[in-house]
């Protein structure tokens, strides 16, 4: 599969080095050397310097024979003419990053047939994100599949678990009666993910993901030694595409929102469009006003301003005034592990959340869906199982599976199934797959 990636910022390159695992033909264009660079140093992709609007450069790489045009730019309408320009030089498929989420819903424009066959938008993404994290508040990521019938739950453990110092295997024989699969641990000092097996022990600080079927949710709470919290007051700092959508978002869900713009304009815009929104117009990184404004009774707080310093800042002023629950939008990457280091329940990175919407539109037909999680460079993939697949000849424990993956679970006839050693998949089943980007290439090689 030939796949040309025009924007070698933190979207194109996350979006390279997924493909780089997999012997993709992919090719990076930029005109910043110094990005190409940085790839070249660290990825087995092809990089050109140029243009990606230049017509003579997309011939040089052989548009015509691509499968997949990313127009991920940093500028909405450089990517709307690359996707234009390269689906008429031949490639297959355009998909193009935008900030306009209004692009999203229109109905008036097919941009299909301009060549814009499909649209992303990060700042979207990510206020869906936030949603997400709210209502699942007591973990710091989560993902569900198939409706919630199966649910990928992450928190970092604290005093108050019981799973402490033991290991997988005996944990899973003490909580017996519940139904859950720990399929990966985030440890402080510890760059690479620990995929777990039987011997693997839960340590003090931890950041644990786990597979749960939705019967299983409410009991896995004491396990990890969680209340379940009740979110109702949030408060949002920032007026941005991503602060208004949140608020939008949450007001339809019931809750009472309180959101903060710096801003006087954009404030009294904002009071217009958000009519159930109580809008303050004032700067977040005043404590007084925080306090004024009644943080010590929120709920949440969610910080989502274009600076990644202050949404960090005023997170940690919100937690030290007693609120249950912080998310800070981050710009750097390099912030996202540092979360359960610095007492912030989740930073999400909306550059990262549409990196791996994109790498989702690039999977063989069999993956039904993708998601990325957090704290750690992996992915969890829910799998069709097609007709002679080979994951269906022998029981999981004989089957090769990498050390790099876990299987989460099973859907089968809507029901959720827990993916025990023993256990035998059948054609039709859908099954959940954490897996390492090394490894995601070998997983999918037995799912045909």
């Amino acid at each position: 599969m030939k796949i040309i990636i025009a924007g070698a910022g933190d979207v194109g390159f996350h979006l390279a080095k997924l493909l780089s695992y997999e012997s993709q033909d992919t090719y990076v264009i930029d005109t910043d050397g110094e990005k190409l660079n940085y790839i070249n140093n660290h990825l087995d992709v092809i990089t050109k310097k140029g243009d990606a609007t230049s017509i003579k450069l997309l011939k040089e790489i052989g548009i015509d024979s691509a499968d997949l045009l990313l127009a991920v730019t940093e500028s909405q309408n450089t990517n709307f003419t690359i996707s234009v320009i390269g689906k008429s030089l031949g490639v297959k498929k355009t998909i193009a990053r935008i900030d306009n989420p209004e692009f999203l819903e229109s109905i008036e424009v097919d941009f299909k047939k301009f060549g814009v066959d499909f649209m992303i938008s990060p700042e979207e993404l990510a206020a869906d994100e936030i949603q997400m994290l709210l209502n699942q508040s007591s973990f710091n990521d989560t993902v569900t599949f198939e409706n919630g019938l199966f649910n990928v739950m992450g928190t970092t453990l604290d005093y108050k678990s019981p799973l402490l110092d033991k290991t997988v295997k005996e944990a899973r024989e003490k909580f017996s009666n519940v139904d859950f699969i720990t399929i990966a641990i985030k440890r402080e000092g510890i760059s690479q993910t620990i995929i777990p097996r039987g011997d693997s022990e839960y340590k003090l600080g931890d950041q644990v993901y786990f597979s749960v079927p939705h019967y299983s949710l409410s009991s896995l709470y004491p396990i990890v030694g969680k209340e379940q919290l009740n979110i109702k007051n949030v408060m949002i700092l920032g007026g941005s595409s991503i602060g208004s959508k949140t608020a939008r978002n949450l007001c339809k869900g019931n809750f009472k929102v309180t959101l903060i713009e710096k801003e006087r304009e954009k404030s009294l815009l904002l009071a217009e469009e958000l009519s159930d929104t109580l809008l303050i117009n004032g700067d977040g990184r005043d404590i007084e006003l925080l306090e004024e404004e009644n943080i010590r009774n929120m709920d949440a707080f969610v910080a989502v301003t274009g600076d990644s310093e202050t949404n960090i800042m005023t997170c940690l002023v919100a937690k030290s005034k007693g609120v249950k629950k912080t998310i800070a939008l981050v710009e750097n990457m390099d912030y996202i592990n540092i979360s359960q280091t610095i007492g912030i329940n989740t930073l999400i990175n909306k550059k990262l959340i549409a990196a791996s919407s994109i790498f989702r539109h690039i999977r063989k037909g069999e993956i039904l869906a993708l998601a990325n999680l957090h704290n750690i460079d992996a992915e969890v993939f829910e799998f069709e199982v097609l007709p002679g697949a080979k994951v269906t000849k022998k029981p999981i424990r004989e089957l090769k599976f990498p050390r790099d993956a876990v299987f989460g679970g099973i859907i089968r006839d809507g029901n959720a199934l827990m993916s025990n050693g023993d256990f035998q998949i059948k054609d039709g089943d859908k099954a959940i797959v954490f897996c390492l980007p090394e490894s995601i290439s070998i997983v999918e090689d037995l799912f045909r």
